[in-house]
């Protein structure tokens, strides 16, 4: 499933939900669930279940600052 849900998302799609957070290109966890095809709860299970194997830095959490200040899309990326 995850094979044939990532070969069907066009990059401009995947381009668009890249988000500019502290500085960092980021994704929200709903946009991979979409992705992915899963619910975002089972999706952050399975990241916490699984924590070895992601880096340490893989997933952060908002603070209530930054989700009330809303999120910001990155002004360009090289589609190409």
């Amino acid at each position: 499933m995850i094979e044939s849900a990532l070969e069907t998302v066009p990059l401009e799609v995947v381009a668009h939900k890249i988000l500019l957070i502290r500085g960092q290109k980021v994704m929200l966890d709903s946009d991979l669930a979409e992705f992915y095809e899963v619910d975002t709860k089972r999706l952050n299970e399975q990241v916490r279940r699984n924590t070895g194997r992601f880096p340490s830095d893989f997933m952060f959490q908002l603070s209530k600052e930054e989700v009330g200040q809303g999120i910001h899309h990155t002004p360009s990326l090289n589609t190409a």
